[in-house]
């Protein structure tokens, strides 16, 4: 990119990453938000072991790991709405089923594929500083197909979370924004897989979201704090990354943890009450 950027951010690698970490962290908890408040926040758990399936069906067939786990994370997150809307399973249960079989088939399936590029680790644990151009646009092309689907449907999606019922009544295609979700959920964890990778993307979309939420009394200044404590985690955690020798998606998930940490351990060394639930004031 050949940015005149500050130390530790001078190197080309370093502003690849940054630029696809800005995205991941900005957009990550602007999903999370929805399924925090909808008390799913293991979907992204479980929608990133579908995710983990794909890429190893995508390495055994030799094609590029992100479509094949993209349709599987979406493939799966549809599937598992169904599961829920029409009562077969409850969310927990719908969850457990896709998580445990898709880590189950990844492991069998990542055992058959052969070859340089078959190793699974990078999207396991995330290789953000091993991101090339492509992928970047990949992962903006992404992160703006989410804020674009935030930005225009969120309302409704918000009215969904706080009451289903209620939004149905009010004539809002409930179907149709379930379906929404779970595919923008989805859409996130690809997104992130070379940032954080498939096993800890669900924690930069919940962990933000957990932080905001102590902070702030309503639901879209949630979605404003949220997204620039993920967008701050990530900055925070490529520094350390670098200046330590650590590994950064690992390291940025700490940081975010520890921003959690500071926020929860000031507001109760401050006896403050907690907010009242993000999206019943000033959605």
């Amino acid at each position: 990119m050949g940015l005149p950027l500050p130390w530790p951010f001078d190197r080309d690698y370093m502003q690849l990453a940054l630029a696809a970490g800005l995205v991941v962290g900005a957009c990550g908890p602007l999903i999370g938000a929805f399924l925090v408040q909808r008390r799913l926040a293991l979907m992204g758990d479980g929608l990133g072991h579908l995710a983990f399936a794909g890429i190893a069906a995508g390495l055994l067939l030799a094609v590029w790991p992100v479509w094949t786990a993209m349709i599987a994370a979406v493939g799966g997150a549809i599937a598992i709405e169904w599961l829920r809307s029409r009562g077969r399973a409850s969310g927990d249960l719908a969850l457990a089923l896709f998580f445990y079989g898709g880590l189950a088939g990844g492991a069998v399936l990542s055992s058959r594929a052969t070859g340089a590029d078959a190793n699974v680790v990078p999207w396991l644990f995330g290789s953000i500083l091993t991101v090339e151009p492509g992928d970047v646009w990949t992962v903006v092309a992404l992160g703006g197909f989410v804020v674009a689907s935030v930005a225009l449907a969120g309302r409704a999606l918000l009215a969904v979370v706080l009451d289903e019922e209620a939004a149905r009544v009010a004539g809002l295609p409930v179907d149709v924004l379930n379906a929404l979700l779970a595919v923008l959920a989805s859409v996130t964890i690809v997104a992130a897989m070379r940032v954080v990778g498939v096993l800890l993307v669900a924690a930069l979309m919940v962990l933000p979201v957990a932080s905001a939420r102590l902070l702030a009394r309503s639901f879209r200044t949630t979605l404003l704090a949220a997204s620039a404590i993920g967008a701050g985690s990530v900055v925070a955690g490529l520094w350390l990354a670098r200046r330590f020798a650590l590994a950064p998606g690992g390291t940025i998930v700490l940081v975010a943890a520890a921003v959690f940490a500071v926020v929860a351990s000031a507001r109760t060394g401050s006896g403050a009450h907690s907010p009242a639930p993000p999206g019943t004031t000033g959605r």
